[in-house]
This record gives C-alpha cells, sequence and structure tokens, in this order.
C-alpha cells in the first residue's frame, strides 16, 4: 500500500500534467483562432473534366478558389466549356433567384471599374446561374487579372458578395478555353468583345434622345440584314 507522502507526490505529477495538457489545448486554440482570423483561401483554382449525369455528356471546367469564411460569402465563380460553348457559372449557399430568372452579379478585377452583367438562374437551381454571351469576357478579364471582387444582387435585396485571388487562375482557364477551341486574349480589357451586358451599361448612361437615336440606328442595321 502506498504512503501518504507517495500519494501525494503522484496527485501533483498528475496536476501538472493535467494542466500542461490544458495549456497547450489553449495555445493551440488561440493559434488557429488567429491564423482564421487573417485572409485565407482554402485552395486554388483548379481544372476539372465531369460528366452530366443526365445527358452523360462530358464537360470541363475552372473553378476559383473558396473565400474567406471569415470576410465573405461562400461563392464559388466557374468558366465551363460544355457542348463546345463557353459558359461563366456562378454559384452559392444562398438563394439568389427563383428558377430560370435573370439576375444582376458585377466583379471588379484588381483597382478596376465594376462590370454589371445579367446572369439567369438554372431551370433546377435557385442558388445556381450562368450566362452564355458574357462568358468570354468575363474569362478574359479574370486572366488579366490579380484578384476579383464579386457581388450578387438576389430576390430579397441581400447582396452577396466574395473576393477571389487570380493568381493560379491561369492553367485552369486556359485548359477550358482549348477544350472548347477558343483563344485567351492576352489584352484583356482593352481587345475584349463587345457584348450585350456591356451594351446595356453605355445605353443606360445615355439619355433619352440618344437613347430614341441609337434605336433607330439599330433598327436600321437590323432591316438591311439579309
Amino acid at each position: 500500500m502506498k504512503s501518504l507522502s507517495t500519494l501525494l507526490v503522484l496527485n501533483i505529477t498528475m496536476n501538472k500534467k493535467y494542466f500542461s495538457a490544458r495549456d497547450c489545448f489553449f495555445s493551440l486554440s488561440l493559434w488557429v483562432a488567429l491564423l482564421g482570423a487573417s485572409p485565407c483561401y482554402a485552395d486554388g483554382w483548379h481544372y476539372q473534366q465531369l460528366s452530366d449525369p443526365l445527358t452523360n455528356q462530358s464537360y470541363s471546367l475552372a473553378q476559383s478558389p473558396r473565400p474567406d469564411r471569415n470576410l465573405y460569402d461562400n461563392i464559388k465563380l466557374q468558366i465551363v466549356c460544355k457542348q463546345q460553348q463557353l459558359q461563366a457559372v456562378v454559384e452559392t449557399e444562398s438563394l439568389i433567384e427563383s428558377q430560370n430568372s435573370p439576375f444582376v452579379m458585377d466583379y471588379q478585377i484588381d483597382q478596376g471599374d465594376a462590370v454589371k452583367l445579367t446572369f439567369t438562374t438554372f431551370a433546377d437551381a435557385k442558388r445556381r446561374g450562368y450566362t452564355n454571351e458574357d462568358a468570354k469576357r468575363i474569362a478574359d478579364d479574370l486572366l488579366a487579372g490579380k484578384k476579383v471582387f464579386v457581388r450578387i444582387y438576389t430576390l430579397i435585396k441581400k447582396v452577396l458578395s466574395a473576393e477571389m485571388l487570380l493568381d493560379d487562375a491561369q492553367p485552369a482557364i486556359t485548359r477550358v478555353f482549348a477544350d472548347c477551341g477558343v483563344a485567351a486574349n492576352t489584352n484583356g480589357n482593352a481587345a475584349m468583345a463587345y457584348g450585350l451586358g456591356q451594351f446595356e451599361q453605355d445605353f443606360a448612361k445615355l439619355n433619352p434622345q440618344q437613347q430614341q437615336q441609337m434605336l433607330a440606328k439599330i433598327k436600321k442595321i437590323m432591316m438591311e440584314l439579309p
């Protein structure tokens, strides 16, 4: 049978081990919390080849890294090649709009001006939307910058936002371009194709008289087409 002095020594030793383990756990928890408070990107841009379960057709995509959840909403941006057509897709965990409905998304590359575009939710989704018209423009802009800031304007008037780094976007996006037989625009914004989204922006800046003049010119051009 152990003596009283021996039991006291064992008790003190066990307490020291307990407090040492507790202090270690507290320090580790504090370190993790501090690390989480700093800007953090859980992964990078990556390329994937997938198969549509409904049509059994393969497609490829370049997907953005996850934004820092402490600062931003969980938004994923994708450049997709499906059936030889380029598509830009945005996906969130929150409601964007009802199915098959238009919504507004804008994005800002580095310190440039924000570009406002119209996306449409998929027929079977309320948290995912796409644009075919402006997909190439978006992809070219992503290749020309260092980071992108995205805002999505939702049905319930909530604005979802996220920032994504673009340092490693080029390999993934250029592989998607290759799958669709599309050439990358190395000049970025300067030589970008003029799309419907940009026209809508510019048209909204005109006064009523200028808008009528523009519509008359467009009508004349359309009438002259074969």
